[in-house]
């Protein structure tokens, strides 16, 4: 039966892209105030902090401080920054750097009722135009989604300073965000869906076909830190469509149909600190390699040769020791991946016998 809300909004991301993007903050952000605090990672804010405070303050905006998130997106790190003297008084927050500073500062915006302006530095996820922040515990474990009424209220996608970033976090976004198309044509299979689900469902489709056009060049470019117009296509499907998708997916504040398999096992091995997935390898990475299982249980051959094909010619993982592990895991893993809400939604259930055949399959590839 087709379902929706009843009444309901939903804000999409603006945002500003090209060398010259910080250009636009006096312009943009002055609306919100006239001080704000700089939230973010060590190397971010060495990367960005400096050129944003000029901008900002020749446009009249003050920097009251700069602030380091705290390492970890979670719900200590927030209240400390919440009661810290600098942010009670600024009038908005600049966060920069990656998804965890990111979905730190946007959740904090929203607990003191503050504009969030983004600012990624790198391209390894959509966190800079969500609606939702994903939390941890202090140990690096998944914690819970905290999901936001908007997406920042702009964000500045300076590709300058990310082609100036290590090149790993772009090569881990690719795999986050095609998992975005797989993840929600398969839970979403056979559903009668809402407005709002089935425009993610398609909007889904373009985080995957740029990257296999784009992504392999763009991959070599940001290594060579050149800004290139596959480059920018590339950073541009990772940041700005998968956020979209997910806003769009989420909008009604379920997991349902933004998630999947592919999801699970990450926060399934992470729930396994001394496997040191958090510790060594990033988010998109472990994601795009839980796509390969998630294709052959769901008995996608073709597809699945494609994206084995697409992860080699980047380097992505298409085996579990190029994430560290010995297939002995497993036994411990698989049990705990059939526990995670990622894959509740799903067109059929998933058992233990369909996650190891997959993943026998997988390593017999290898």
């Amino acid at each position: 039966m087709l379902k929706s809300m009843p009444d309901y909004s939903i804000r999409l991301p603006a945002w500003t892209i090209g060398e010259n993007a910080l250009n636009s903050v006096a312009d943009i952000c002055k609306k919100s105030g006239s001080r704000a605090v700089i939230i973010g990672g060590h190397r971010a804010m060495a990367a960005i902090a400096d050129r944003l405070q000029a901008v900002a303050e020749k446009s009249g905006i003050q920097i009251v401080a700069r602030l380091w998130y705290g390492g970890e997106a979670s719900e200590e790190n927030i209240a400390a920054l919440f009661l810290d003297a600098a942010v009670q008084t600024a009038d908005m927050i600049f966060a920069v750097g990656g998804g965890k500073a990111l979905d730190t500062s946007k959740a904090l915006g929203y607990r003191l009722q503050k504009d969030v302006y983004a600012f990624p530095t790198i391209a390894s996820t959509c966190a800079a135009c969500t609606a939702v922040s994903i939390l941890y515990h202090p140990n690096g474990s998944f914690a819970a989604p905290c999901f936001l009424p908007s997406p920042p209220a702009h964000t500045f996608i300076d590709t300058g300073v990310i082609a100036s970033a290590p090149p790993r976090y772009l090569w881990a976004g690719m795999g986050d965000t095609y998992a975005k198309y797989f993840e929600s044509t398969m839970s979403s299979r056979g559903d009668e869906l809402a407005y709002y689900h089935a425009l993610g469902v398609g909007v889904s489709r373009s985080c995957l076909d740029p990257l296999l056009t784009y992504g392999a060049k763009a991959y070599q470019d940001h290594r060579e830190q050149k800004v290139t117009e596959e480059l920018t296509q590339v950073i541009l499907t990772i940041i700005v469509t998968t956020g979209i998708a997910s806003i769009l997916l989420t909008a009604d504040r379920i997991i349902d149909y933004n998630t999947g398999l592919a999801h699970a096992i990450f926060y399934a091995l992470t729930s396994f600190p001394e496997l040191g997935i958090e510790e060594n390898h990033l988010h998109g990475e472990v994601v795009g390699f839980g796509v390969l299982p998630l294709l052959l249980v769901d008995g996608q051959r073709e597809m699945f040769q494609t994206m084995y094909d697409f992860n080699r010619s980047v380097g992505l993982p298409t085996k579990l020791e190029d994430i560290g592990l010995d297939p002995q895991v497993l036994s411990k893993v698989l049990p705990k991946v059939l526990q995670m809400h990622d894959i509740d939604h799903n067109p059929y259930p998933i058992t233990l016998d369909m996650l190891s055949n997959a993943f026998g399959q997988l390593q017999d590839k290898a």
